[in-house]
């Protein structure tokens, strides 16, 4: 049998738990340091008190931004089986069981308990060149960001009479962050063009009506990114899954979007499914039905966008171009 153990992660530290029998709860617990010495010595204090190989162990840690993946990956490296879970996921199992309080150490409890009892999909490293396209992604999404936190201060700096060297200097700096969104936009088209497959897969998704380069390249982040089984995870995933509310005969709210995923490439979506609707004949066909079948406006929009990830998921799964179903 495997060994169980639960490790929660932050910034500064390491709160690892091995979870020695789950009926009594015993456990022998340690806290590192998050740092490349602290994943090595966390690998040494695991073989010496289990007396079991590395590959035997399983190592159940929380999504938490960015603080994981250093960890993830040495592990990986090293021969263990790494898991990471979503942190809701914990949350509400941890609720289950009656826990109010919350210590990190009770945190790497409830990651180890919660590996114990539940299936869990082993974790895999994302391809080089996809971890690379997500960064430049990233940096894009924060230039343009700083872009319009500028465009505001220009445009509030203007309405109130400031200064010649207030505006200037606010014009220069937007001038520098304009200067660099089109650099890393070039160096992100550059990446992608150095890599075959990355470039096939654009050419693709671009061939689906209301998929453009800025669109092409977030999705085709997302779905490199994960192993999705099928379009439907992918689609639960970014959050676009409808939510039903009912019970009984007295509680039924109208179905919304769940919006569990990435606000980013939701907002992406949504100006894709808007140009879908008007030009991509399964798109449009699918939330005319949703319309005729007296759904809202918003509702029929979201129902684009899932069908939207749909097409674009089936065109990278199958390696063809788009090719309209609807009659």
């Amino acid at each position: 049998m495997d060994v169980m153990i639960g490790v929660d992660v932050s910034k500064a530290k390491l709160d690892c738990l091995w979870l020695k029998d789950l009926q009594t709860l015993k456990v022998k617990t340690k806290v590192l340091a998050n740092t490349v010495d602290g994943y090595e010595a966390l690998i040494n204090w695991v073989l010496k008190n289990t007396g079991v190989k590395l590959s035997d162990c399983r190592f159940v840690m929380e999504a938490t931004g960015i603080y994981h993946e250093a960890l993830a990956y040495y592990l990986y490296e090293a021969g263990a089986k790494v898991y990471v879970v979503n942190p809701a996921r914990v949350r509400d199992f941890a609720r289950s069981l009656g826990t109010r309080s919350k210590t990190d150490k009770k945190d790497s409890m409830m990651l180890a308990r919660f590996g114990a009892v539940n299936p869990l999909r082993l974790w895999q490293p994302e391809a080089p060149e996809i971890r690379t396209l997500r960064a430049l992604l990233a940096r894009l999404d924060a230039l343009e960001k700083d872009i319009q936190r500028e465009k505001n201060r220009l445009e509030k700096a203007e309405i109130s009479q400031a200064s010649a060297q207030v505006i200037e200097s606010i014009q220069l700096m937007l001038s520098a962050l304009n200067q660099g969104k089109r650099r890393l936009e070039q160096q992100i088209n550059d990446h992608i063009d150095r890599h075959p497959k990355l470039k096939q897969d654009r050419k693709l998704l671009e061939s689906i009506p209301g998929v453009g380069p800025v669109l092409s390249r977030v999705m085709m982040a997302v779905i490199r990114s994960r192993n999705f089984d099928n379009a439907r995870q992918c689609a639960a995933y970014l959050g676009l899954n409808p939510i039903p509310w009912e019970s009984g005969s007295s509680v039924k709210a109208p179905p919304r979007m769940s919006k569990a995923g990435p606000a980013l490439v939701r907002a992406k979506l949504y100006m894709g499914a808007i140009v879908a609707s008007q030009w991509n004949p399964d798109v449009k066909t699918h939330r005319e039905r949703m319309l005729a079948r007296g759904k809202s406006k918003m509702s029929a929009l979201g129902a684009a966008m899932r069908k939207l990830v749909h097409i674009c998921f089936g065109v990278l799964k199958q390696q063809v171009k788009y090719i309209p179903q609807a009659a």
